[in-house]
């Protein structure tokens, strides 16, 4: 299963958070200041699993190539490789770098495993979203018993509250994206508990892809939201 994902094409080299490419001709749910005016988001992020008939599986999200947006260090001439740009070296903040730290990245690509072997390969682009949209995709499915795609196409959300990854470091106070899907209720009790909702277009957020093998069966899925995901088996 596949998905991708675009950088900013509107902001200069260096700026803005990854996200998901439209499918040529797709209408949006809404402006997508992220695709320049000719239509075309330049940057990539790729997902990708991978199962064989053995139960060998493999979770991988590149991002290594985003170099559109990764910043050029002036006086070295080169950019900082895949999410080098989230890390600080100033010193004293939860991303600082230093000896025997883990600074935060958004790169997840995740296994599962059951027993001590390897059941679910599964992922998304997505930038400071990865790991909000697959929480609510293994919670619906590990803990509710739906099935991946039903997992995957299940109505989703992810918070902006809190500080981008990304320069130029943005933050939406209580910021709330959820698709519209949710429901007027579910949207409604949100905003009652001082969520600041933006609702999206029905199927508009997650670009999860996912394999797994239980039982020796082979099962893939992957969204069906902008039009470029894809599962696939032989």
């Amino acid at each position: 299963s596949r998905s991708g994902a675009a950088a900013s094409a509107t902001r200069p080299t260096g700026v803005g958070e990854p996200t998901f490419q439209r499918a040529s001709g797709a209408v949006p749910d809404a402006v997508d200041p992220r695709t320049g005016a000719d239509g075309v988001a330049r940057g990539d992020t790729c997902h990708l699993d991978v199962v064989d008939a053995a139960g060998n599986m493999v979770s991988v999200t590149p991002s290594g190539g985003w170099l559109q947006s990764s910043p050029v260090i002036p006086g070295l001439g080169f950019a900082l490789p895949t999410r080098a740009q989230m890390f600080w070296v100033e010193q004293g903040l939860p991303s600082s770098l230093g000896p025997r730290r883990r600074p935060r990245t958004t790169l997840s690509p995740t296994l599962v495993l059951r027993d001590g072997r390897p059941e679910i390969a599964c992922g998304t682009p997505g930038g400071d979203q990865q790991d909000q949209w697959q929480v609510p995709f293994l919670l619906n499915h590990l803990v509710y018993g739906m099935g991946l795609q039903e997992a995957i196409d299940a109505p989703t959300w992810h918070t902006t509250h809190l500080v981008s990854s990304f320069d130029p470091r943005e933050v939406e106070l209580r910021g709330l994206h959820a698709e519209e899907r949710l429901g007027p209720d579910v949207l409604a009790g949100l905003r009652r508990r001082g969520h600041d909702v933006t609702v999206t277009g029905p199927w508009s957020l997650g670009r999860l892809t996912a394999v797994a093998r239980r039982d020796g069966v082979l099962r893939a899925a992957a969204t069906p939201r902008g039009m470029q995901a894809y599962a696939a088996g032989r």
